[in-house]
């Protein structure tokens, strides 16, 4: 038993977030989240700044998430045997340099061009930086919680990483009042976070003794789990009706139905994240009553019930009505999805398992758009939340196949 397992046993009664542990797994998943809110609200001036065509600037953004598909079971590998630290540290101080260095990015000497890609070699490097810290903030939950305090911990982490997701643009818009590169400079608070994490977070460390060959053709037979499958797939489905439906395509009905200006636009997507940290917090409750796998199936009913009415609504403040019924799917579901995966891997792949998830969910907030798009083209902005529909219902159907063994 190690000393973590001692002293949940002498602390029974401790609340999870009053641990200093948590606390800084939170800060790991704030700095997680800040690569793109953050800066998207300077996109216009930074276009104007250094000469660059707005149609590339979605650049910064596929430089920046490309890296998690790629490199996210790799370091997951990597951390479960060497250690979560020896991935978590070098990565945000990556994060912080890397990103604080695109703030000093400038139009010298009218080679726009050169700058701009400058600008996405830093972003490409900040994105390798950022690749495995969600996915390992999740893997420490994992080390350091059991039973009902993980799922409480990861219903806290997931309502962190809400409020960091809608307050990220506000803070990055009032720092682009000052100037465009100003938001570039919020990533230099991942170097104290990195030292907190070295040198105060306490968390058990897998051996790293285990032979690679060995190593690799064990995680593979793990991965082979048709509930782990079944899991991956829901992260997938989540990012792709959040990032498809809901991020690009919920904007221009806005835009193209009610003749919204764009701070309007800005409170609708915020109440999302709204009613995922509200429900989110109450997942230790609710797990009381329901197992995860069941809070996974309801949160794509609520999905494809506030997807259908959408082009139903009659004004543009009764669109609260499905935004808010999807960010409680998501609260529920982001989570449950988090704290089974947590429960099914055993320990020393837990790691490589959750940056596999990673992946998963990378892809889908890469195919999101283009999904969604297809149906747009089809049918106009109406087909894009049918399709939505449809394919929350699917999902649930694979999800509830994958899991009723």
């Amino acid at each position: 038993m190690n000393s973590l397992e001692k002293s949940e046993q002498l602390e029974p009664r401790k609340p999870v977030f009053q641990d200093l542990n948590f606390q800084i797994i939170c800060a790991v998943t704030l700095i997680a989240v800040m690569g793109v809110s953050s800066i998207t609200p300077a996109f216009p001036q930074l276009a104007k700044a250094l000469g660059i065509d707005p149609q590339n600037l979605g650049l910064l953004i596929t430089v920046f998430t490309f890296p998690t598909v790629i490199l996210g079971p790799i370091l997951g590998v990597l951390a479960d045997r060497l250690g979560r630290k020896k991935v978590i540290v070098p990565s945000l101080f990556l994060f912080g340099i890397a990103g604080t260095a695109c703030a000093f990015v400038r139009n010298v000497d009218s080679v726009l061009v050169r700058n701009f890609d400058l600008l996405l070699w830093l972003r490409l490097l900040q994105g390798i930086g950022a690749a495995s810290l969600l996915s390992l903030s999740i893997t420490l939950i994992g080390d350091l919680y059991t039973e009902a305090r993980r799922t409480q911990a990861m219903g806290y982490n997931a309502s962190i990483s809400s409020i960091g997701t809608a307050s990220y643009p506000t803070i990055g818009g009032a720092l682009a009042t000052l100037g465009w590169y100003y938001p570039f400079m919020l990533p230099i608070v991942a170097i104290p976070v990195a030292l907190l994490v070295l040198f105060v977070l306490d968390n058990p460390e897998p051996k790293g003794d285990r032979n690679l060959k060995q190593y690799l053709r064990n995680a593979g037979k793990v991965l082979q789990n048709r509930r782990l499958f079944g899991l991956f797939i829901a992260s997938a489905g989540n990012f792709i009706l959040l990032y498809g439906a809901y991020i690009t395509y919920l904007p221009q009905l806005i835009n193209d139905v009610f003749k919204a200006p764009p701070a309007t636009i800005g409170i609708l997507l915020s109440s999302v994240s709204v009613a995922i940290t509200i429900t989110s917090a109450q997942i230790g409750k609710l797990s009381r009553h329901y197992q995860p796998s069941t809070l996974i199936r309801a949160s794509f009913i609520l999905y494809a019930v506030a997807l259908l009415i959408v082009p139903f609504m009659p004004s543009i403040w009764f669109l609260l009505i499905p935004t808010t019924i999807f960010g409680v799917g998501l609260g529920i579901g982001f989570p449950s999805i988090q704290t089974l995966l947590a429960d099914l891997a055993p320990r020393e792949y837990l790691a490589t398992i959750l940056s596999v998830n990673g992946t998963f969910f990378g892809l889908g907030q890469t195919l999101g758009p283009l999904l969604m798009g297809i149906a747009f083209g089809f049918g106009g902005i109406s087909s894009v939340f049918y399709a939505g529909v449809g394919f929350a219902i699917f999902i649930f159907f694979v999800f509830r196949y994958c899991t009723c063994l």
